[in-house]
């Protein structure tokens, strides 16, 4: 039936729509990773101490990731269009201050406040995607397009940040966002209808909000700050375990509500849960491999701005060519082949990267795991994104894309968390033996892209859970006897 509409991505309006809802996504995915190379220009500049300097990255995952679920809610009640304009126009002026910024205080405000707004427009972004491209071969190919995005956006992040550091200087790693953001809030009036709110302000879950963005925000705190205090600390204890009361109690108000924030009803579509925990646990993986490989180059090898991030150029490229052939063989073989074989594969490149020497070469050491894990990554994030919106009525469009992209910024948190104290501790015991230091990092580095290979190899195993869509034939995949609940 689907087959005999007109396809709306075949027509210039359809082209121009996904161009401009993935140039919102990139916006959002590489201004996690884009200010990594820029870090030790700005300490200089703003006269950083290092404990601050690490809220640079870390107050924008830390807003994002803690918002997210709201922002995700808010665009399905109060409508998509705007919403993501809204994130949009606080995302542009977050950057502009922090470009300007003269104080370490005035940037870290920035990026936090950029981190709200990136977490109103993500969620909302991929809803109005998944809602506007309802034919099974057009929503598989314009998620395809979407997975590519999202699996090339960190490395894209850590090129585009070399060449504007080296070029026009730091502070344009954060105003290269502005003219972009006029052009998007443009093309959104232009192209996205807007759409009428379907909730009153008193029909919000204030208490449900509450609980669950004070929960994600302590528990995403709690995790960038674990290596730096300590797992054992009673400060790291007490922050997981504040957090676990906050989202449990969180829970327990969405089940007894009338009007939940988050119906738990989502969760009973087939796989959803599934392709979530999926995602959460390789970009764990994935996302630490590029932040202790950018290491490896620079403090290692010795390797400049510009190259740390023209290294990562063959990989972008994989991506690109791995999503586009994905999102062909999704309606011939399903999501769940594609998740399993690309998440084993992007762990077998990080395994070879985790063999990283001393004396490393690109070309034998770097260029081939580089290659093979953009292969997997291109298959994986593409049938990861298709399987976790598979059967979602249009109404619980945002709130579900909300629960992937919340899943991607927690997993990002909590292996970075992990990693670094993996890395660490084997980096400070060979040092302690007076290893030369080159070695004694090397060896750290090492293990840790070891663990993010056991993380894939991880999320390889529980992909198996995840349904098995085919693109159209997904929307019917709810589990019989439980249909979601309508939205109130």
């Amino acid at each position: 039936m689907a087959n005999s509409q007109p396809s709306f991505l075949a027509t210039g309006r359809g082209k121009l729509t996904l161009t401009l809802l993935c140039t919102i996504a990139f916006l959002d995915f590489i201004d996690a990773s884009i200010v990594n190379i820029a870090l030790p220009a700005m300490r200089r500049a703003l006269d950083f101490s290092l404990q601050d300097l690490q809220w640079v990255p870390s107050g924008y995952l830390l807003t994002y990731g803690g918002l997210m679920l709201l922002g995700g809610r808010l665009a399905d009640l109060l409508g998509r269009r705007r919403v993501v304009v809204t994130g949009t126009v606080l995302f542009s002026l977050s950057a502009v201050i922090g470009g300007l910024a003269t104080t370490p205080g005035m940037l870290i405000g920035a990026r936090l406040a950029q981190g709200a707004g990136a977490a109103l427009m993500l969620p909302g972004t991929l809803s109005i995607l998944t809602t506007m491209f309802k034919e099974g071969g057009d929503r598989g190919r314009a998620l395809g397009v979407w997975g590519g995005v999202a699996g090339g956006a960190s490395a894209a992040g850590v090129l585009l940040g070399g060449l504007l550091t080296e070029g026009p200087g730091w502070r344009w790693v954060m105003l290269v966002n502005v003219p972009v953001c006029v052009l998007v809030i443009a093309g959104l009036f232009l192209l996205v209808e807007g759409d009428r709110r379907t909730a009153r302000l008193a029909n919000f879950d204030v208490l449900g909000t509450v609980l669950v963005t004070g929960g994600m925000l302590l528990l995403v705190f709690t995790l960038v700050k674990a290596p730096e205090v300590g797992w054992d600390a009673a400060r790291t204890i007490g922050g997981l375990a504040g957090s676990l009361v906050l989202l449990l109690a969180f829970l327990f108000n969405e089940q007894r509500g009338r009007n939940p924030l988050l119906p738990l009803s989502i969760f009973r579509i087939r796989g959803l849960a599934a392709a979530d925990v999926t995602q959460l646990v390789a970009v764990a993986g994935i996302g630490s491999m590029f932040f202790f490989l950018s290491l490896y180059m620079v403090n290692v090898l010795g390797y400049s701005p510009l190259e740390t991030g023209s290294a990562y150029l063959p990989l972008c490229f994989g991506v690109a060519v791995a999503a586009g052939v994905s999102s062909r063989l999704l309606t011939r073989i399903g999501t769940r082949p594609l998740m399993v074989s690309g998440l084993l594969l992007a762990g077998a490149g990080v395994y070879w990267l985790s063999r990283i020497p001393v004396d490393g070469s690109y070309p034998t050491d770097l260029l081939p795991g580089l290659l093979i894990s953009s292969l997997g990554l291109g298959a994986a994030f593409v049938a990861v994104t298709t399987a976790a919106n598979a059967g979602v009525p249009p109404d619980q469009a945002g709130l579900a894309a909300a629960l992937l992209n919340a899943s991607q910024q927690l997993g990002g948190a909590l292996g970075l968390a992990i990693f670094t104290a993996v890395a660490t501790s084997r980096t400070n015991a060979l040092l302690a033996d007076r290893t030369p230091v080159p070695q004694a990092l090397t060896a750290g580095f090492s293990r840790a892209l070891l663990a993010c290979g056991v993380f894939l190899a991880a999320a390889a195993a529980v992909a198996l859970r995840a349904a098995n869509s085919h693109g159209e034939a997904a929307e019917a995949e709810i589990a019989p006897d439980l249909e979601p609940e309508p939205v109130r």
